[in-house]
């Protein structure tokens, strides 16, 4: 009932909540980009987003998209939108020089869609409808690798509620005029080291989760080395971290190294979709999966894309995995 209560006492200010005040007037940095080809920045950028509260993402009404992140320089903020045939951005914070320079990669500048050669009718119709879809590359991999952890053995929903939680909890407000959309920048790894094993609880994140995060932020320098690296040896260094497994490295460096062969190996829904898609097999299992990809090895990742966006996807026969609640606990 309201007013029953006293109103407690407000909080003391938390040493990452003590960050400089964000000023919403600030110049941003800009610059303009030609993309070579066709370019749906919905398609593009839509990995980036982890789930539709998704703290450090935005899509606006106008139909720009708006990036908080954590960059090797400092938190930035990134707007991004389509002009006729080139693309405009504006950045703010530590990071906008960062953020500016890596505009092209993130939008697939290094992408090669001419590298696909479908050989099923479903994947050339696919392709035909979506030419502009091109794969992005962030070059930062614990911004994915942290949320990608999140999502291990648990529904999206679960995830992306934990996500959102921890981030704004622990996060920082994102630089320049981003207060009306709520955006934040992810803790660094210090602060992602000192969250208390209650908050875990409390956001719903078993202890195996936390801990292989615990373990990824204690070496995140290594970590983002990987983001320069040939596929096979990026996914050995992320793997090397107890709890890291090929699901999770594929899930990372499908976005930070903008990896197109990297297919994601251990999904409960995967193999059934690509086996419906390409063999009318929905119970298809990874190793069928493998198999039925292997004609677009090099580009097995793009392939699932293409298959996923083609709408050809198997009826759920069974009821949704019901979501935990280890924070009732």
């Amino acid at each position: 009932m309201a007013g029953r209560f006293a109103p407690r006492p407000a909080r003391p200010t938390l040493p990452h909540q003590a960050a400089r005040a964000v000023r919403g007037d600030e110049r941003p940095l800009t610059r303009e980009w030609t993309p070579p080809g066709p370019l749906d920045l919905r398609l593009v950028l839509g990995p980036l987003r982890r789930g539709p509260a998704d703290p450090t993402f935005r899509m606006a009404p106008d139909g720009t998209f708006w990036r908080a992140t954590r960059t090797p320089e400092g938190p930035g903020t990134l707007r991004v939108a389509g002009r006729g045939d080139r693309v405009g951005a504006q950045a703010w914070g530590p990071g906008a020089e960062w953020l500016l320079a890596g505009l092209p990669a993130l939008l697939g500048a290094d992408d090669d869609p001419d590298a696909f050669t479908p050989h099923h009718r479903l994947l050339a119709v696919a392709r035909h409808r979506r030419p502009g879809l091109r794969l992005l590359r962030t070059g930062l991999v614990m911004e994915s690798l942290i949320p990608s952890i999140l999502e291990q053995k648990v529904t999206t929903d679960e995830a992306y509620r934990a996500w959102r939680l921890l981030v704004r909890r622990y996060g920082t407000p994102a630089p320049g005029p981003t207060a009306a959309l709520g955006l934040h920048v992810m803790p660094d790894a210090r602060t992602w080291a000192m969250i208390p094993s209650w908050e875990w609880h409390k956001a719903g994140v078993d202890t195996k989760r936390s801990s292989t995060i615990m373990r990824a932020v204690r070496v995140a320098p290594r970590l983002e080395e990987a983001s320069t690296m040939e596929l096979p040896r990026a996914a050995a260094r992320l793997e090397l971290i107890p709890g890291i497994g090929p699901w999770t490295s594929a899930e990372t460096l499908q976005r930070s190294n903008g990896a197109p062969d990297a297919v994601t190996v251990g999904d409960y829904h995967l193999p059934g979709i690509v086996g419906y898609a390409l063999a009318d097999n929905r119970h298809a299992d990874d190793e069928e999966m493998l198999t039925l990809l292997t004609p677009y090895e090099g580009q097995r990742h793009r392939a699932t894309r293409l298959i996923l966006l083609s709408g050809r996807i198997p009826e759920r026969r069974g009821p949704r995995m019901t979501p935990g609640n280890i924070a009732a606990l």
